[in-house]
């Protein structure tokens, strides 16, 4: 991760995650964000199976359903796909934590499976992290609507403002990676 803060923005317009968003640079050349980054919309999930970077994904034939999602797509310099991969648990938990304090108890089993998070049998993320050849890349989509037809659940059961959710969980994650430097930085050599 680079020794530099992270930068962000939420996107309060509609857009649809098209896979160009994990193309290294995006956040520089769509916002002149530079450096590690995280960006949220709202949006459908509209990535063609050509550009997934999930192989089990590819080798089940799994269908996503071009649904509207909250999309987090965050990218880190200096860091190979394991740390990434770290990363990335990171940010699910801090999702999962944030809507752990923001879902209603009745009725609902909010539970994180390694990179996944489901409502009872109800999927409510997809998340997906890869390697460009100068930055590492994360995606996590959260559901915004329930379909029960495609087993997915979705913010708007919970009556939560993606947006306002976007903005606690950047912070939370900023604050991390933050943090993860900072200890880095701090500890001496055992000799």
């Amino acid at each position: 991760m680079s020794l530099t803060r992270m930068e962000y923005k939420i996107l309060s317009e509609k857009r649809a995650l098209s896979g160009d968003e994990m193309l290294p640079h995006w956040a520089y050349r769509s916002f002149g964000l530079l450096g590690d980054s995280i960006v949220a919309f709202k949006g459908p999930f509209d990535v063609p199976p050509g550009k997934w970077i999930d192989l089990e994904c590819l080798k089940r034939d799994t269908e996503l359903p071009v649904v509207d999602m909250l999309h987090f797509v965050a990218e880190h310099f200096d860091t190979n796909l394991r740390e990434a991969v770290l990363c990335q648990y990171v940010l699910v938990s801090i999702l999962e934590e944030k809507l752990l304090h923001r879902v209603p108890q009745d009725g609902h089993r909010l539970t994180r499976l390694g990179d996944d998070l489901f409502d009872g049998e109800n999927r409510l993320s997809i998340t997906a992290v890869g390697c460009t050849i100068v930055s590492a890349k994360i995606h996590l989509g959260v559901y915004l609507d329930t379909e029960p037809s495609k087993e997915i659940h979705g913010l708007a059961a919970y009556s939560i403002d993606p947006l306002e959710l976007a903005g606690v969980v950047i912070n939370q994650y900023r604050t991390e990676m933050r943090r993860l430097s900072e200890k880095a930085w701090r500890m001496r050599p055992i000799t």
